[in-house]
């Protein structure tokens, strides 16, 4: 069947997403968009000439109506933070870019699944949401979903056992006031605690994990890569390539995506991430897991810190 997927943005992810779409079999069609042509034509010269590997495939550079007829369209575009400049500040660069973006993207491919990758990813897809128009089941933020892998794949670290074994999430905002829902966590098929129990028990394990320390894990994984290579663009590209995979299988599935709240767990207008249940219709619903009181804390302080963002920006 031909699929067709839209990036727009061909900086480091935007390239990088478009790279690994080249090697799946998602897409028979790749269209990338950017403002600047000429890294554009580059990108797309250098993706374009390795698929001569694989099954025949489009990859090319374009502009907002070589969209049309897209089934996804993922938006990558975006700056870093300049020295001296505030988080605010930023932010509303972003916001102004992607309120450029929408009415362009939009009108070109209105039935088209939208993936927001832009950061502060959360607040951008408030904002896509909003002055969008489009039903909010088209709108997928990736939201925690990279900080659930990287949980997941420390977790696996720390137990020795395959990631598919381990069922762990990171809920709120993709930033320093995400976390890890402890009562929701299981390593095959056991709760956490008492499958560490086991292992301590069996001498697997030397000493019982810090659920703090793994989560400042996750929150600084990012910028540790960053200090490191300059930015981060490979497992997010991967897992934003997991995201056009379940919009485009047979079933649904469950996953952690930032899209607006109404009202679960206390919270209202507002995008974080929470488990929802998405597919080839977009995102069908939420599914609202028990949560302790205190993680249902976590989670509207989480939810009223990116409130406090966009009560500073301009829509």
């Amino acid at each position: 069947m031909s699929r067709k997927i839209t990036i727009i943005g061909a900086g480091n992810v935007g390239a990088t997403v478009a790279y690994t779409l080249s090697n799946e079999h998602l897409a028979s069609e790749i269209v990338l968009i950017d403002i600047d042509r000429k890294k554009l034509l580059g990108e797309v010269m250098d993706i374009a000439q390795g698929t001569g590997f694989r099954d025949p495939i489009s990859v090319v550079a374009g502009d907002y109506e070589d969209a049309k007829g897209s089934d996804i369209v993922i938006i990558t575009s975006g700056i870093a933070r300049k020295p001296g400049q505030t988080r605010i500040e930023l932010v509303q660069t972003n916001v102004d870019i992607i309120k450029d973006i929408t009415p362009k993207i939009v009108s070109q491919a209105p039935n088209a699944l939208y993936i927001i990758v832009s950061n502060p990813v959360d607040i951008i897809t408030y904002v896509f949401t909003k002055i969008s128009g489009l039903p909010e089941r088209q709108v997928i933020g990736s939201g925690t979903l990279l900080d659930t892998t990287r949980l997941r794949s420390t977790l696996a670290g720390m137990f020795n056992v395959s990631q598919k074994n381990i069922h762990a999430y990171v809920f709120g905002e993709h930033g320093d006031s995400s976390f890890v829902p402890w009562s929701r966590c299981e390593v095959s098929g056991s709760e956490f605690d008492a499958y560490v129990e086991l292992m301590l028990e069996r001498g697997q394990l030397t000493e019982r994990p810090n659920k703090f320390a793994i989560t400042e894990q996750i929150h600084t994984s990012g910028s540790q890569i960053i200090a490191n290579k300059g930015a981060t663009y490979y497992a997010v590209s991967v897992a934003i390539c997991r995201i056009c995979s379940m919009l485009l299988a047979a079933y649904d599935s469950i996953v952690t995506v930032s899209s607006m709240m109404h009202g679960e767990y206390g919270i209202d207008d507002v995008c974080v991430s929470t488990l929802s249940l998405m597919g080839p219709k977009g995102i069908v619903g939420k599914v609202p897991v028990k949560l302790t009181k205190y993680e249902i804390g976590q989670l509207q302080a989480s939810a009223n810190k990116l409130k406090e963002v966009i009560a500073q920006i301009h829509i």
